[in-house]
């Protein structure tokens, strides 16, 4: 037996299991439909420098696992030598046994750099200098680490006033993978900011060429840059709420509240409801009459920590799981928009797990035979994005929808080495189906639940999408 931590089997806990994950899962390729990566750095092939570069800056879920085991700040996001801090996430290893971290490092490292010793204190030294060693060469450069790991397509997440110069460079060039931008436009409904509201106003006047001095100049300029989007070749968008907006409005009151906002005033709170309402619906119909997908991650209670949001920002480790009562709101969203007949393809992700059975009856109220899973219930979603978290969405959905139109895996990651993700809910999509074989809870028929597994590895992904 392979004593290897992470071997051919890894989390395959019956022959079933195996026989599913290497005969129908393991070669499908991926379709990457939501992430952060930097169309920037695919574009000029960037080469990293080290191992600290490519898989520390930026990840905060290393950062809170490195916080929680007593590391000081300078050695996370301060100015400590890219070694130094490489050898404090080494020593923070093997106090993560049982967190996903534990799991996505070791995979990590034995997919991209064949390397299968423990990384600890200990071995910190020897894996980074050999994996540095690795990273100097023209394999290791971004596009290649792309091609390595079989990736068909990969949607970014751009703003409006994007340029999208880089997806349009890699268009333009030999790379074979399509890099497809996804409009996320969540600073274009952001009012609660008024400074920095109008000098986001200010760029997006700009760059679409339309002067926004009313509320209609501004529905303008997004349709401007929204069909832009689409000549460029995005099919999907994506919201980051904390909530659903579904509040009552008239288009007058929203005209004075946008006014009172160009005019340098603060919103009160009800008017900030009233603006962000307006602004999902409106975007929502955008998206209906491009064929879009919309995405809809809700529910992060985020920059919890003042004193750390002041000192480094946004999406620095500082946020975690919400509350919040949503059921009504989702669905009145949702209706409002049935109604007219302009409810898009949609996937909804939510991150607190006690919602997983209400999403997936919700989705269930929308669907109208027009397509295969319409509407989408996502996959585990940054807290829930491990094993017990996507085993938890797929039983809510195989208890209340059709598991068999799922669209899969996604990474919602800034890291080029991430891809072993999609290895990872693949193996756990199987071990799930295959225990279930061996339990007598579903048919002995490989072909039948193999087809199923491609399905939501790759197919299903590839067909709604129309990649």
């Amino acid at each position: 037996m392979d004593k290897t931590f992470i071997h051919n089997n890894f989390l395959l806990e019956t022959e079933t299991a195996r026989q599913l994950y290497h005969n129908y899962a393991k070669e499908m390729p991926v379709i990457d439909y939501h992430c952060h990566l930097s169309p920037k750095e695919i574009a000029e092939n960037k080469k990293f420098d080290n191992l600290t570069q490519i898989w520390l800056a930026g990840d905060h879920y290393k950062w809170r696992a490195m916080r929680a085991n007593g590391v000081d700040e300078s050695f996370i996001t301060g100015n400590k030598p890219d070694n130094e801090k490489f050898l404090k996430w080494a020593e923070t290893v093997p106090y993560a046994l049982r967190n996903p971290l534990y799991h996505w490092t070791h995979l990590e490292l034995k997919r991209y750099f064949e390397i299968d010793e423990l990384l600890n204190g200990g071995s910190a030294e020897r894996i980074y200098n050999t994996c540095n060693e690795k990273l100097q060469t023209e394999e290791f450069r971004v596009q290649n680490l792309i091609r390595k790991a079989n990736v068909e397509v990969i949607c970014t997440t751009d703003d409006p006033v994007d340029s999208l110069e880089y997806h349009q460079q890699l268009q333009e060039s030999d790379f074979e993978v399509k890099v497809i931008p996804a409009w996320r436009p969540d600073k274009a409904m952001a009012v609660e900011n008024t400074p920095d509201y109008n000098n986001y106003l200010n760029k997006l006047e700009a760059i679409s060429g339309n002067s926004i001095n009313s509320f209609l100049d501004l529905l303008n300029a997004l349709q401007k840059r929204h069909d832009y989007f689409a000549a460029n070749g995005c099919k999907l968008s994506d919201h980051g709420i904390e909530d659903f907006y579904v509040e009552k409005y008239t288009l007058k009151e929203i005209g004075k509240i946008f006014q009172k906002v160009r005019k340098g005033k603060d919103l009160q709170y009800p008017e900030v409801l009233k603006f962000k309402s307006a602004m999902l619906f409106e975007f929502a119909k955008m998206d209906y009459e491009k064929g879009w997908a919309q995405q809809f991650h809700y529910g992060v209670l985020r920059n919890n920590n003042s004193q750390m949001f002041q000192k480094l920002g946004p999406d620095s480790g500082f946020d975690s799981i919400g509350d919040f009562e949503v059921a009504k709101l989702i669905n009145h969203f949702f209706d409002n928009l049935d109604s007219i007949g302009k409810l898009t393809k949609t996937i909804i992700y939510n991150i607190n797990p006690r919602d997983n059975d209400m999403i997936a009856t919700m989705i269930g109220n929308f669907q109208d035979g027009t397509t295969p899973g319409k509407m989408q219930f996502g996959s585990g979603w940054w807290f829930l994005d491990q094993k017990q978290g996507m085993e938890a969405q797929m039983n809510a959905l195989s208890n209340h929808g059709l598991l068999s139109r799922f669209v899969g895996m996604l990474t919602d990651s800034r890291s080029f080495l991430s891809y072993p993700r999609h290895e990872y809910f693949r193996r756990v999509l199987c071990n799930l189906l295959g225990n279930d074989i061996e339990k007598g809870l579903i048919p002995n028929d490989i072909e039948l639940v193999g087809e199923m597994v491609q399905n939501i590895s790759y197919f299903n992904s590839k067909n709604y999408f129309a990649f």
